[in-house]
């Protein structure tokens, strides 16, 4: 927990006019919380041990569905041109129709861009927001057995139509006795058992994957259950959410963030499953047009969510986990709410000091100090070779600039990119899953939110804000007096497969040179497809044996 020792009033960045304020000494709901997290992470290690012997029902549940689903593809669509986007829209029917655990699987392999093939990301893009809500009485039952009181007792007025309806819970709008308004959060009935059983099936199953599904090394499905268990686990409890809400409102509090706020949790509203918080309203994030017509600068709104995001995780260990449109909302004067905390990044001060260094060698262009940041950040093993593996990387190497590569070479490229990364047993920690995950989703929010904005310019900018505002701070706990106060564009621009020396370079000249990759590799994809077809023997009659 941050806090340390009782504070004077609230320690927080909440909203600006509450309905109540937030003592942390007096929650009960707080109290022991770290044991209870503690717990929670001991049980989510359980759910993924490896048993002799599978769990027959979830694992039989999970054959019907997604066995008929494979073996379709293999024969109707296996090797043609739309071969994977097929299986994906399969894989996701089949998620769909398993329920709230592979929903919530298919949501975190929607945010994998670069991680997942794209036909998989964006067929499971569309389970983000295709989740049919419970009946309002089996809301009611929950609400009313987990606060021990009748519906109206605590509440003058509950929508019975849900604002969202998600995998693992389902918000209300509602109104409190006081005239209070607030977004009530209330967990789905049965996910919390059906998750477990799940859970242990996809661990008993997920080691016989290996190999034999087509996604990237790095995202081994054993490691993404592991993932996976962490993070949905933890959503179960509630308390933990709202721990982990007073948490990043005091890392925005001491970080000195005005444009960026929490909603407070009830002090008394809060169980395992209920959540009651205040209502913050606003502009959606899908609507920058409206945000542009009101007055507020987006590109200003995109940067200030990047750098309390960035200061969470470097300077206190502590960042919203799962940034996505639905739980960022941008009210009138151009704050942004931050909604939603059920995922939340905990890096310890060991680990928070290794992503410190990671962040600063990326603006110094040291490839070598981030090799060693990601080997203490647990990416890869205590006792690699980090000379070795920057030479096996390329990354001693001149930059290549990808648009002027043949798809044959990029093919190669990744290839040798990948090779080397296994062999040097390599592995996607949850934080830094995480934070590639808000990274990747802030980048795409640029296309909407500022197209034509700077890039250079806005790491220039950010930069600079991090050196006047904690320079101090981040020299001292590097032990680097000597740090430099400015970014090496030139790190900037190889990271971004520039090798032109350009002064400036805007999101919609970046994507439109990401786009001209994509085509080069997908024409590759299919003329390997073509040549390996032509290999194929055939019978007397011409056909495919």
């Amino acid at each position: 927990m941050l806090h340390d020792g009782e504070p004077e009033g609230e320690r927080g960045a909440f909203g600006p006019a509450p309905a109540w304020r937030i003592d942390r000494g007096a929650l009960p709901w707080l109290v022991g919380i770290d044991a209870r997290r503690a717990a929670t992470a001991t049980r989510a290690r359980a759910l993924v041990r490896r048993r002799r012997l599978p769990p027959v029902r979830p694992v039989a549940r999970a054959v019907v569905h997604l066995v008929p689903a494979i073996v379709q593809w293999a024969v109707l669509e296996r090797g043609r041109a739309t071969s994977r986007r097929s299986l994906s829209r399969r894989l996701r029917r089949a998620f769909a129709a398993l329920g709230p655990t592979y929903v919530k699987l298919g949501q975190i392999v929607s945010a994998g861009d670069g991680v997942f093939p794209p036909e998989l990301v964006e067929e499971f893009r569309l389970l983000r927001d295709r989740v049919p809500a419970e009946p309002f009485a089996t809301v009611r039952r929950t609400v009313e057995e987990d606060l021990g009181l009748p519906l109206a007792a605590v509440f003058a007025e509950f929508d019975e139509v849900p604002m969202a309806a998600a995998s693992i819970a389902q918000v209300h709008g509602a109104r409190l006795r006081d005239g209070g308004r607030v977004v009530v959060k209330v967990q789905r009935s049965t996910v919390a058992a059906t998750v477990a059983d799940d859970v242990a099936a996809l661990a008993w199953a997920a080691p016989l994957l290996v190999g034999r599904i087509p996604v990237a090394s790095l995202a081994n499905p054993p490691a993404l259950v592991e993932l996976f268990a962490d993070t949905v686990v933890e959503e179960l409890d509630f308390r933990l959410e709202a721990a982990s809400m007073l948490d990043v409102a005091e890392v925005l509090w001491r970080a000195g963030q005005t444009a960026i706020v929490v909603p407070r949790p009830h002090p008394d509203l809060v169980t395992r499953r209920v959540l009651v918080m205040e209502r913050i309203d606003g502009f959606p994030w899908s609507d920058p047009a409206g945000m542009t017509a009101a007055g507020i600068d987006t590109a200003a709104v995109l940067r200030a969510a990047l750098i309390a995001f960035l200061e969470g995780a470097m300077l206190f260990g502590v960042f919203h986990g799962d940034l996505h449109g639905g739980n960022l909302i941008v009210e009138p004067d151009g704050t942004v709410a931050l909604l939603d905390f059920g995922i939340t990044g905990r890096l310890d001060e060991q680990r928070r000091l290794a992503f410190l260094r990671l962040m600063v060698g990326a603006t110094a262009n040291d490839v070598t100090g981030q090799v060693e940041a990601l080997r203490d950040l647990g990416a890869l093993p205590a006792d690699v070779d980090i000379g070795q593996l920057v030479s096996d990387l390329g990354l001693d190497r001149p930059v290549r600039d990808p648009t002027a590569m043949s798809a044959d070479e990029l093919a190669a490229e990744i290839r040798a990119l990948s090779a080397a990364l296994l062999g040097s047993g390599a592995r996607l920690p949850k934080e830094l899953m995480l934070f590639g995950k808000n990274m990747l989703f802030l980048n795409g929010a640029m296309a909407t939110m500022a197209p034509d904005v700077d890039i250079l310019g806005e790491v220039v900018a950010v930069t600079t804000y991090f050196a006047e505002r904690h320079g101090e701070r981040i020299a001292d706990e590097l032990g680097r007096p000597d740090l430099p106060a400015t970014v090496d564009l030139d790190g900037v621009r190889a990271a971004l497969g520039i090798t032109e020396p350009v002064t400036s370079v805007t999101y919609r000249e970046l994507q439109a040179r990401r786009e001209l990759i994509a085509r080069r590799m997908a024409a590759h994809r299919r003329s390997h497809r073509h040549r390996l077809l032509r290999r194929r023997p055939t019978n007397p009659d011409g056909s495919l044996r």
